[in-house]
């Protein structure tokens, strides 16, 4: 029998001096870093739980940056150091002032705290055969089918017609009821199935089923729809025309937990992006006086093209550093505006796919992220040749790379899937027509656009490290 011969001390050395080899996250660290992410990932775990929307992701990051010192920016005339700005209750941005002019660059990480979902539509109220139902329309890229047959709550915000804002949320405690869209039975889906898993589900039967109640009176009609509206009114003020003026929001009513007979692995709805969004808000909150000025925006809309005024293609960010620029007593000129995002650095905080083994057919593996295997560097996404993409220049893929290795920081770099399978976008290439430097940056998920998305708990904490070093560079 031949042994296997061992490759010399040579041999070793070159490949040491001359291979990257893919690290597990978890095999850098030391056992007080070990301890550090089981409680980092508890605290994430409830700010999932506690936020099912980008409204109440950014109220919660308000409130927490305000018993940390921040201060809001369009209050007091003092000049800035940690300050924050809410606009339309669903887009912030947080900064802390460097001991550097503004003007000399910034060190900006974008992500997004909206996910994919269903929205009701604005006359959702409906009755038929004994039932009261709500009618939904999909928002972002989801697999229609993940959304039948499930635990739904509802979250939102409905503004009365004497204009004043409820905030609505059932589902979500334990003691509440929990809403459903049935799946159609086995029995009678012979049709169904023999369609494509794009048709069998049409948007117009993601339909909730919250009623069947009928009102006192025999002879009203829509008694059952009556009895839901009646208790509406009664616990919240609503009336019907009241649903055209609401931002309701249907959300998986289960909640974000350990994952894994290991407990390695972290499962919730919602961390396409508010993983990025939380791991660089809690690095903003570490960061005390950095030589750039540090800024952390979380954006709404990413999912449906960064649309809308509160969106990464809105002037909210330009209306930010101006009026930063003002405290400061800078001068906020175009000029001036300009130099701000020309020095600057960036980082689209945003997530991509971890290799699934089940589905290796789609992925190509020395180019795709492994869950467990540190914070992923994107340098470009786009689909097919690069459409739509925003591709980071070799000079600022080399200096994110070099802070991070002598940061310390486990880290990976990948695109998402085979070249002609599909691809995708984020915020980077709207960041990047103002002329800053960005590139992609963010933890693998598997079962990414789910109502129940995977994370490795080392991959997260990593993520909070990297973008600390950012900030802080």
């Amino acid at each position: 029998m031949m042994r296997s011969k061992k490759p010399s001390e040579k041999t070793k050395a070159l490949r040491e001096r001359l291979l990257r080899e893919p690290v597990r996250t978890w095999d850098t660290l030391t056992e007080a870093e070990k301890n550090e992410v089981q409680a980092y990932s508890r605290d994430y775990l409830a700010f999932l739980n506690r936020n099912r929307t980008e409204r109440k992701a950014v109220e919660s990051f308000v409130n927490l940056a305000s018993r940390k010192g921040f201060r809001n920016l369009d209050g007091g005339r003092t000049k800035p150091s940690r300050v924050f700005q809410l606009f339309r209750g669903k887009v912030l941005a947080v900064a802390v002032v460097g001991s550097r002019p503004l003007t000399e660059g910034m060190r900006l990480i974008a992500s997004h705290v909206d996910s994919p979902r269903l929205d009701l539509k604005p006359n959702p109220l409906y009755e038929d055969t004994g039932l009261a139902l709500l009618k939904s329309h999909y928002y972002g890229g989801v697999k229609k089918y993940h959304w039948v047959a499930r635990s739904l709550a509802l979250c939102g915000v409905v503004v009365r017609k004497d204009g004043v804002p409820v905030e609505v949320e059932v589902g979500l405690a334990p003691e509440d009821p929990i809403l459903t869209i049935p799946d159609l039975l086995p029995h009678l889906s012979r049709k169904q199935m023999e369609q494509k898993a794009s048709e069998f589900l049409p948007g117009e039967n993601l339909n909730l089923i919250v009623g069947s109640t009928p009102y006192p009176d025999k002879e009203t009609e829509d008694r059952v729809k009556l009895a839901v509206l009646e208790l509406l009114e009664k616990k919240y003020g609503i009336i019907e025309e009241d649903f055209v003026s609401a931002e309701i929001q249907v959300v998986p009513a289960e909640s974000a937990r350990e994952a894994g007979l290991d407990r390695s692995l972290l499962a919730g709805y919602g961390q396409d992006d508010r993983v990025c969004a939380y791991t660089s808000f809690t690095a903003m909150l570490e960061s005390t006086r950095p030589k750039h000025t540090a800024v952390a925006i979380f954006y709404d809309k990413e999912e449906i093209g960064s649309e809308g005024n509160t969106g990464a293609q809105s002037r909210f960010l330009e209306m930010f550093l101006t009026m930063l620029m003002e405290k400061s007593g800078l001068e906020p000129s175009p000029t001036n505006l300009h130099r701000v995002f020309f020095n600057g650095k960036a980082l689209s905080a945003d997530v991509t796919a971890a290799i699934d083994p089940t589905y290796p057919e789609v992925y190509e593996k020395r180019n795709n992220a492994r869950l467990g295997y540190g914070i992923n560097v994107t340098k470009y996404t786009g689909h097919g040749g690069k459409y739509l993409a925003s591709d980071a220049n070799a000079e600022y893929a080399g200096w994110v790379r070099k802070l991070f290795n002598d940061s310390g920081i486990a880290w990976q770099a990948a695109a998402s899937g085979k070249v002609d399978e599909g691809g995708g976008g984020t915020v980077a290439k709207f960041l990047a027509k103002s002329g800053m430097e960005i590139i992609d940056c963010g933890p693998p998920l598997l079962g990414m656009h789910s109502p129940l998305e995977l994370s490795a708990k080392d991959d997260v904490w990593m993520c909070h490290r990297a973008y600390k070093a950012f900030l802080n560079s």
